[in-house]
């Protein structure tokens, strides 16, 4: 098989926190050898795109920013698509906070004035907040999350997500979201081909995650590669109806997938 694209997943499959996965460097270095343009996608929406460069570089990565798309870049792409004009609550944290009143989206304080919810991760949630949030639901509003992970693996360990907090929120409104944006939602999926150009037939997708990396390649018709260095352990691998094309590691291991 002859790859033209790649799409990468961030956090368990290049670096942890700030630190880079050890080979992470040279298996960057292996795909563009091999002409592979790529795209980072990844799950968490706190960061433009910028500060994931910023980030990256931190970990020894050189990436540019227009290579780089978050759930919080496809949610905000996805609210101008389609709650453009609509009073927008959001339960989230500043950093996608910032990125959706600087899309010029209309952000409303008051949960009686929302004509939308938008959930995310918030590391400030609070009791006051999930009452809130309740009570902007109340009316039926059009209930948008921003992606499902419901853990992020740090330089500590994991810890909740975005997923999470769309959780908790649906389970007092007692609903689910009407949509949960990023990996493996077919709107992310859109916007990464685009990006990329390249029929989906000759991209790789390269993630930890099954319910979000590996399932966004799989029903794109991508070639997927689960990593071992991020959430998914061997017990979680053998019952998950979702199994990936190739098994590595670690990213390092890429030129084995690239050889095939």
């Amino acid at each position: 098989m002859t790859y033209r694209g790649v799409v990468l997943d961030v956090d368990g499959t290049v670096v942890r926190g700030d630190t880079p996965i050890p080979g992470a460097r040279e298996a960057l270095d292996a795909l563009d050898d091999a002409g592979l343009r790529r795209l980072f996608l990844s799950n968490n929406p706190t960061k433009a795109p910028a500060a994931y460069v910023e980030r990256l570089d931190r970990a020894g990565l050189d990436v540019d920013a227009d290579e780089v798309m978050t759930s919080g870049t496809v949610t905000v792409s996805y609210l101008r698509e389609h709650h453009a004009d609509d009073a927008l609550f959001l339960v989230a944290e500043s950093g996608f906070h910032e990125q959706v009143v600087d899309a010029g989206l209309n952000v409303v304080a008051d949960p009686d004035a929302a004509e939308a919810v938008v959930v995310s991760i918030d590391r400030e949630f609070s009791y006051d907040r999930l009452t809130a949030a309740l009570y902007a639901l109340d009316d039926g509003v059009p209930f948008v999350g921003t992606d499902p992970d419901v853990t992020i693996p740090t330089d500590e360990g994991l810890v909740p997500g975005s997923g999470a907090i769309i959780r908790a929120v649906a389970g007092v409104a007692e609903r689910d979201p009407d949509r949960v944006l990023g990996k493996p939602d077919a709107y992310a999926r859109s916007l990464a081909l685009d990006y990329l150009g390249i029929p989906a037939e000759h991209c790789l997708v390269v993630g930890d995650r099954l319910n979000t990396d590996i399932a966004l390649g799989a029903r794109a018709g991508m070639t997927t590669v689960l990593v071992r260095t991020g959430v998914t352990d061997e017990r979680t691998l053998n019952d998950s109806d979702v199994q990936p094309d190739y098994v590595l590691d670690s990213v390092a291991d890429i030129g084995t997938v690239l050889e095939n």
